[in-house]
């Protein structure tokens, strides 16, 4: 029997030498020349720890192909290649020659199509192995090698191939052995996006999840039952991981033929072949970061499989709680900066290009953003994975829309995570970034944090750009950042203010009354705002939380003060005050608009906006600038003023805003609205639900700000029961 092999690559080239090793007629046929005549000089070479030999191996290019093939042809080029094989093979074929697939990947159909089923054989082939150079082939190990028929007979040709090849076997499951490296390739596919070797992402914690789901992405798809193969079962997937490490860690070839092709070859993998009949979502997701390296747009580390790891606690964390909008896949950014590799998701009233912006409503715009806003373009610019945006309430206004509905707290998903910028809070509390974007009106940033147990921060009115952001008051509309960690903020604020950030200042004695405190640490002088405690809107879990946190920033050697002023009596006057301007200022933006399929919510909070005269909206406007100097006036002699975020825990509901009701929910975040003064949420221990103690510097003292709430932060992350209400959910739970 003489076997013709097409492609002298990892497999086909070992299995020919094996042939010709064995005593059988073998001709090698590959589409490069230089191939061919290196073989034909000097044979194949197999070399490693498996075995070692040179077979002398005739071999020519398709131009001289036989017209008539009477014998087994073993295809095992590229799965992206196999249609020009099987354009080869047609025709040719004649009386009892077939083709046996020897490749990756889902092959057998295209080979079908073109020679008829009857002349297709397929195997699963496994083993590890690469071409050192041409004619060269380092063998890595030995595995799995399967052959079969397609309808599972064991018939004689599958019989004789598995007598004259080593390793293989027949079977009458190869279709079920097939899945099942689909399956386990879809894995090793993921692997290859980075510079690790395979043993190490398949030990690693932080990647099982994602290596699992992949797999299962795969698995549901078999049409018959998947096999199991060298350590990889799938009645096991989670044991599979330490076997398939273990396996690999044994291999001479310590990374996947892909990342070969990706980082040392620098040319097209076969990845969208094998993967792109496949659906589901992450199986999507490889692909695509597989095609930006191709096109040059990346290269293979660490961040992108950190960015899939990403992707699926998007789907299998944030998904659930109704906090994604869209996922972005395979993100264009920078290949460096500050932000480098860092996954960061942006509130879905932030155009990012190419994708709609939906505003939390199926009224908006169903057209695609022809550019980033500024803040985006300023993450990927710092090398930042925009990879998400996040759900909010319609238009930041205030109300869930029924077709979308809100997103649930992960803290409880009985509760609301709040809003208008909840699903970002959402997406850092369940763990599944640390960075996000949100835009806060009234306090739709730091109610979110404070429901939620991240940290919420509202810069200075004007420090962020605006532009490609979709306006709920253009008065009183603020973005900002909702983190895992004031060190988060702190990471992100220079990005997204660009040259509008501070610079540092080098002498922190000059921050307000804030003094070099014995143990190196920063003591601040804070205002505490009594009258907000004592307000009846606030609970006494939120009441207690708020008062242990000061209290142990006192016994850190902290000044505190309690503070006294007019605006502090007229709390409910402010929040009237902004919904006068809020909701006037809303229904002159969505004026001209079709608001038919807004919700009733929505509707009625512009037909409030719209009835505000203007000797109304005037006099809100001048209260506002009073309140902006009055809090300058309370700021000081201190470093910040501090007070509840929001007097209670995250309710079932979001309460509605600017109708009325008195749910008092902006009560305490509104007035740095108006004021224009930064104010953090920083999460602290409650008994329950979390709660969030808001704190207010000066306009334009952010960076001082932040700085204080780092250390008061690093304070009360010391106090009992802090791990169990301040850390974000963990995304392996």
């Amino acid at each position: 029997m003489r076997y013709l092999v097409i492609g002298s690559g990892a497999i086909g080239g070992t299995v020919a030498a094996g042939l010709t090793r064995d005593g059988h007629d073998v001709l090698v046929c590959d589409a490069s020349a230089d191939v061919v005549a290196a073989i034909n000089a000097r044979g194949l070479t197999i070399t490693g720890p498996v075995e070692s030999f040179t077979a002398p191996v005739p071999a020519i290019t398709p131009a001289d192909l036989p017209e008539r093939i009477d014998g087994p042809v073993l295809v095992a080029v590229k799965a992206h290649h196999t249609a020009a094989a099987a354009g080869l093979l047609a025709g040719r074929l004649r009386g009892d020659g077939f083709a046996v697939s020897l490749q990756n990947g889902l092959n057998a159909p295209v080979l079908a199509a073109a020679l008829g089923a009857d002349k297709v054989v397929e195997a699963c082939v496994n083993f590890g192995a690469d071409v050192l150079e041409p004619g060269v082939i380092q063998r890595g190990n030995r595995a799995t090698f399967k052959v079969g028929e397609l309808d599972g007979r064991l018939t004689q040709r599958v019989l004789a191939l598995a007598a004259d090849i080593a390793d293989a076997q027949a079977t009458d499951r190869v279709l079920g052995y097939i899945w099942g490296k689909e399956a386990y390739g879809a894995m090793l596919a993921a692997t290859a996006v980075s510079d690790l070797p395979i043993a190490e992402v398949f030990e690693a914690p932080g990647y099982r999840r994602l290596l699992l789901a992949i797999a299962t992405e795969v698995l549901e798809q078999a049409p018959v039952e998947p096999m199991p193969l060298d350590g990889f079962d799938p009645a096991d997937l989670p044991g599979s991981l330490a076997r398939l490490a273990e396996f690999n860690r044994h291999s001479a070839k310590t990374h996947t033929g892909i990342y070969r092709d990706l980082a040392i070859l620098h040319r097209p993998t076969e990845v969208s072949a094998i993967l792109g009949d496949l659906s589901g979502p992450l199986i999507g997701h490889v692909a695509e970061i597989i095609g930006a390296i191709e096109r040059g747009e990346r290269s293979c580390t660490r961040a992108n499989l950190d960015l899939l790891a990403t992707y699926e606690r998007l789907y299998r964390l944030g998904g659930p709680l109704n906090a994604v909008a869209s996922a972005l896949g395979a993100p264009r950014r920078a290949p460096a900066g500050p932000l480098a590799g860092q996954p960061v998701a942006v509130k879905d009233i932030v155009a990012v290009a190419g994708v709609r912006t939906g505003c939390g409503s199926p009224a908006s715009d169903p057209a695609p953003a022809v550019r980033d806003a500024t803040l985006v373009a300023r993450l990927r610019a710092a090398g930042a994975e925009v990879f998400a945006t996040s759900q909010c309430l319609e238009y930041a206004a205030g109300f869930a829309h029924p077709e979308i509905g809100d997103t649930r707290n992960p803290r409880d998903p009985s509760r609301t995570s709040g809003g208008s910028s909840g699903g970002s809070a959402a997406l850092v509390a369940a763990g599944v970034c640390d960075l996000a974007v949100g835009t806060d009106t009234g306090g739709s940033i730091r109610i979110p944090a404070a429901y939620c147990g991240v940290v919420g921060f509202k810069p200075s009115y004007g420090l962020l750009p605006l532009d490609g952001v979709v306006p709920l008051a253009p008065g009183c509309d603020h973005a900002g950042t909702l983190t895992a960690t004031v060190a988060s903020t702190a990471s992100l604020m220079p990005v997204l203010a660009g040259p509008a950030w501070p610079p540092a200042d080098n002498d922190t004695s000059g921050l307000g009354g804030s003094a070099a405190a014995g143990d190196g640490r920063c003591a601040f002088t804070i205002g505490l705002l009594a009258s907000e405690l004592a307000d009846p809107s606030v609970t006494g879990a939120v009441r207690a939380a708020v008062l242990a946190s000061i209290a142990a920033l006192e016994v850190a050697g902290w000044t505190v003060r309690h503070v006294s002023a007019g605006w502090l009596d007229q709390l409910a006057r402010w929040e009237d005050t902004l919904a006068a301007i809020v909701a006037s200022q809303a229904a002159a933006v969505h004026r001209d608009r079709d608001t038919r399929r807004y919700a009733d919510g929505t509707r009625a909070l512009l037909a409030f906006g719209a009835g505000v005269s203007r000797e109304r909206l005037d006099e809100a406007l001048a209260e506002q600038a009073a309140l902006a100097s009055a809090i300058d006036a309370s700021l000081d002699g201190l470093d910040a003023l501090a007070g509840p975020t929001v007097g209670y825990p995250a309710p079932e509901q979001d309460p509605p805003f600017g109708l009325g009701d008195g749910n008092a929910e902006s009560r305490f975040t509104g007035p740095y609205n108006l004021g224009g003064h930064p104010a953090l949420s920083l999460p602290v221990p409650a008994a329950g639900l979390p709660a969030g103690l808001q704190l207010a510097g000066r306009r334009g003292g952010d960076r001082a700000l932040l700085e204080l709430a780092a250390a008061a932060e690093a304070i009360i992350a010391a106090m009992p029961g802090s791990g169990q209400q301040t850390a974000a959910a963990s995304p392996d739970a």
